[in-house]
């Protein structure tokens, strides 16, 4: 059966089954979705049956077409015009397009092509991507745009200082740098930090310019510059942790790094990084809180990806998780194992007491985290899928389950998704919920995301029935961006096919790090 298995993926590769032939279906003059219940982005409850009519990709008519457990009286519902589509989601919930607000679209170190990313992501119900520097994606952005290809919408944010002709040591060479940044196009700038002359002066000129900003605040620039100097320069968000609790320090300026420390190691590095939280001011503290307010007043973003570090405090769980077994490519798993040439592969003798600093660490991150949104803050939905076994479209799922670890109600975690992420990227008038207006971006699922998340995994969520079988349900149903739709399964598959021809090809299978033949 397995040997049928792979010679079927890979005549769907030879003949046909990949990016060039599916595109979708659409987009359609009229589209009339039938009898969703609504899970919007805004933070509402969900309400349904509903139609909802879309026109050129526009949120035209959203249409209540009765209540739950009544048949639906088909007088009131929206008609349908001739040469349009109607699509039957009686019974099925649908929410506005994901957002990952922390996406890189693959890369040569882990051998993962755009279309391999791109297809995992929108099975997954990913319409929006914020690319935070990585692979050059101004045509991938345009061929998304036009629908040429499978693919969510782009927004491009440019490393600083990338493209340059030498190192950007003056504040004159920062402001230049930025400025040419917007004339080729990009939407915002990704910083890792710099000396603090040259951060504030290209924060302002990108400021000036109207752009948007993130920043990986790594330690080698944030002993002076942390996230409250970035942020009152005009940052505009911060991803991961890092700067955070630096600037939550009372009684030090830097963190406490054994003296053989060396950044080069990366467990080093991030050994150390899981005992930082544990130095900084207490939660709910005079510090504490002046840090959270000040952050607030500015109406900074956080975006903490949670998941890029969970293997940090459970190896096991991350490198077992099941997808891997069908939609890992061999390169990225190969990437993935103990090294101390990749990133993120920092398992050169990780263990318990190291997974204990962890879980430490991610009890007081997420405290702050919580706080914040509570505070009337505003958090995103990130996956910085690639690293540390997290795979594209499945760790964006798990960063939500993470969301709701840290205290979000279900539609917390569901607007952290959607709607706060158009918000940060300046398109909340075109994305981010469900309202007349707005762009046809949506989730279809036929199982309730808001009572088990792990139904929106492509793998589906294990349930027993009423007849004590054991079968798989959920999974994304439907993924629309731009008024098309896709079969997210039809998606799964293509990626799984692509994976077994790449395992026949070079006649491998995974095995667990370590394990000999």
């Amino acid at each position: 059966m397995k040997k049928l298995t792979l010679l079927l993926s890979i005549l769907f590769i030879v003949n046909g089954f990949a990016q060039d032939d599916y595109r979708g279906e659409g987009p359609y003059s009229q589209l009339i979705i039938r009898g969703i219940t609504l899970i919007n982005g805004d933070g509402s409850p969900p309400r349904g049956p509903i139609d909802i009519v879309v026109e050129n990709n526009i949120i035209k008519r959203i249409q209540v077409v009765g209540y739950d457990g009544i048949p639906i009286n088909e007088d009131r519902r929206p008609k349908l015009i001739e040469g349009g589509r109607e699509l039957d989601a009686n019974g099925m919930y649908l929410l506005p397009g994901f957002v990952d607000m922390h996406g890189h679209i693959g890369g040569r170190a882990q051998g993962a092509d755009p279309e391999y990313v791109f297809k995992l992501w929108m099975a997954h119900g990913v319409t929006t991507v914020r690319q935070p520097s990585g692979r050059p994606a101004k045509e991938l952005k345009r061929q998304s745009n036009a629908l040429e290809i499978v693919a969510p919408r782009i927004f491009d944010y440019t490393g600083f200082g990338s493209g340059s002709d030498e190192p950007i040591s003056t504040p004159e060479m920062a402001r230049a740098w930025v400025r040419k940044n917007a004339q080729n196009g990009a939407d915002g700038i990704k910083f890792f930090g710099a000396e603090p002359e040259i951060m504030a002066a290209a924060l302002d000129e990108n400021k000036k310019l109207g752009l948007g900003s993130a920043c990986h605040h790594a330690q080698l620039s944030v002993a002076r510059w942390n996230v409250l100097h970035s942020a009152r320069a005009g940052l505009t968000s911060m991803e991961h942790w890092y700067g955070l609790p630096e600037a939550l320090f009372n009684d030090r300026t830097v963190q406490n790094y054994p003296l053989d420390y060396n950044y080069q190691n990366e467990q080093h590095r991030f050994e150390e990084a899981g005992k930082l939280w544990k130095q900084a001011a207490k939660p709910y503290s005079e510090h504490w809180n002046n840090v959270m307010n000040e952050l607030l007043e500015l109406d900074f973003t956080l975006d903490p990806t949670f998941n890029i570090y969970e293997a940090s405090r459970d190896l096991q769980r991350a490198r077992r998780a099941e997808w891997h077994e069908d939609y890992t490519m061999p390169s990225l798993w190969k990437f993935y194992e103990p090294s101390k040439i990749s990133h993120g592969s920092y398992w050169h003798y990780w263990g318990t007491e190291q997974e204990i600093e962890w879980k430490k660490n991610f009890q007081l991150w997420m405290t702050f985290i919580n706080e914040y949104k509570n505070r009337g803050g505003r958090v995103t939905t990130g996956s910085d899928s690639g690293f540390i076994y997290q795979l594209y479209g499945f760790a964006y799922i798990r960063e939500m389950e993470l969301l709701r670890e840290a205290g979000f109600h279900p539609l917390e975690v569901i607007r952290s998704a959607t709607l706060n992420g158009a918000e940060a990227l300046g398109w909340d008038d075109k994305i981010g919920s469900v309202q007349i207006g707005k762009l046809a971006d949506f989730v279809i699922v036929e199982e309730n995301p808001l009572v088990n998340l792990k139904a929106l995994y492509g793998t589906g969520a294990i349930k027993l029935t009423e007849d004590n079988e054991v079968v798989r349900v959920g999974g994304v149903k439907y993924t629309i961006k731009d008024g098309v739709i896709y079969d997210a399964k039809r998606l799964l598959a293509d990626v799984k096919a692509m994976v077994d021809a790449e395992k026949a090809k070079t006649n491998w299978e995974l095995k667990q790090p370590g394990i000999k033949d």
